[in-house]
């Protein structure tokens, strides 16, 4: 049997480990895939509070506040003169709609 601070000590652990790749995380990598990653960025046509985009192309997405099922299809399939984002990654979709959904509170 463990001693109890061993236990203690292995929840820590794993409480630090889900913080490290947890929503902050998410976070961050949902924002660097809106700003930079994505070609063309999000935030050339979009305007949205979290990233510090100010684009009038697009609608802002503040103001929609898209769920993350709608971000989703349109980063797939396009939509007007917005560019279907083939270059992405599945997982790389789904973490830009799911933050683009969490920070326009479209959850």
């Amino acid at each position: 049997m463990k001693p109890s601070w061993a236990i203690a000590a292995a929840g820590c652990l794993l409480a630090w480990q889900a913080h490290a790749t947890g929503p902050a995380a998410d976070l961050e990598a949902g924002r660097t895939l809106f700003n930079n990653t994505a070609t063309p960025a999000c935030a050339i046509c979009h305007t949205l509070k979290d990233a510090g985009a100010e684009g009038a192309i697009g609608p802002s997405l503040d103001a929609l506040k898209p769920d993350a099922a709608r971000v989703r299809t349109v980063l797939k399939t396009g939509l007007g003169v917005m560019p279907a984002y083939e270059a992405l990654t599945a997982e790389q979709i789904e973490t830009l709609a799911n933050y683009v959904a969490r920070v326009a509170e479209g959850h």
